[in-house]
């Protein structure tokens, strides 16, 4: 995997909790953009919202941090990353994604100045040190096909931001069951326009578990056993996270990105 191209896999949401699914949505994406012969993906990143975001039944992104973490202990590349959900306000998509491209490119200059400074006296050119050199990584949103969808919801994203985001960075959309999202794009003149970035991978083991259906089997006192990892489990069970009073948490708000006239998200990040 020399000559390919890095990428990092970013996924913006909820994690309410973080469930099998979740994790599984980076391996499809990896096995994917491996298979293509093109990309190496050296990192997964997972990206929880702050309480800010207000949605139905969300807990305090304290707990759906330790969640992740949690959750990711057996994977050896993706992590769980606290900025977005420190925020004191909803940060949109597009700014998540400019603030882990500013992190990755920085990695690579602090990468690329430690090579240099390994090696003062080879060339960069022929067999030496070309082939060592760090080459910047790209970064790309993971998300479901229902996100593609939220594109065309009127008066919900800048053309701008799509435009950035598909653009610019690039998505990795995993589709799901009754979902046709290459259809949606030919019927975007903006993503088909970019649809060289945009890569729709099959989920070959058809999979719906969503965290809205983990939290109202926890309230029924359900068992939600190899549906999320058991050390996800024991924390809901120790801190007493998902009950009836939980899921009315900011019932009747409106999410931020209803709220502004423009905006750059969608509503519906789990």
């Amino acid at each position: 995997m020399r000559n390919r191209i890095p990428v990092i896999l970013l996924a913006c949401g909820s994690f309410n909790p973080t469930t099998n699914m979740h994790m599984r949505l980076f391996e499809l994406a990896r096995d994917h953009l491996h298979q293509t012969g093109r990309y190496q993906v050296i990192e997964g990143i997972m990206s929880p919202v702050s309480d800010s975001y207000g949605k139905k039944g969300l807990v305090s992104a304290r707990h759906r941090v330790a969640m992740a973490k949690l959750a990711l202990e057996t994977s050896d590349w993706i992590r769980v990353d606290p900025w977005e959900s420190k925020q004191n306000t909803w940060t949109e998509t597009v700014k998540v994604l400019r603030h882990h491209y500013n992190e990755a490119l920085r990695a690579f200059q602090s990468q690329k100045e430690f090579t240099r400074n390994k090696h003062p006296t080879e060339s960069s050119t022929g067999d030496s040190l070309s082939c060592q050199q760090p080459v910047l990584p790209e970064l790309k949103l993971l998300c479901g096909a229902d996100f593609l969808h939220t594109f065309k919801t009127p008066n919900l994203w800048k053309e701008e931001d799509i435009k950035e985001i598909v653009g610019k960075f690039g998505v990795v959309c995993i589709s799901r069951v009754g979902s046709d999202p290459s259809q949606f794009i030919q019927e975007s003149d903006l993503l088909s326009k970019f649809q060289h970035n945009i890569f729709l991978v099959r989920e070959w083991i058809q999979n719906e578990v969503s965290a809205t259906q983990i939290r109202s089997a926890l309230c029924r006192g359900l068992s939600v056993k190899y549906l999320i990892p058991d050390s996800v489990i024991a924390y809901i069970a120790q801190h007493k996270i998902y009950t009836a009073e939980s899921e009315r948490r900011n019932e009747g708000h409106l999410l931020p990105p209803l709220r502004l006239k423009n905006t750059t998200t969608n509503p519906l990040r789990d």
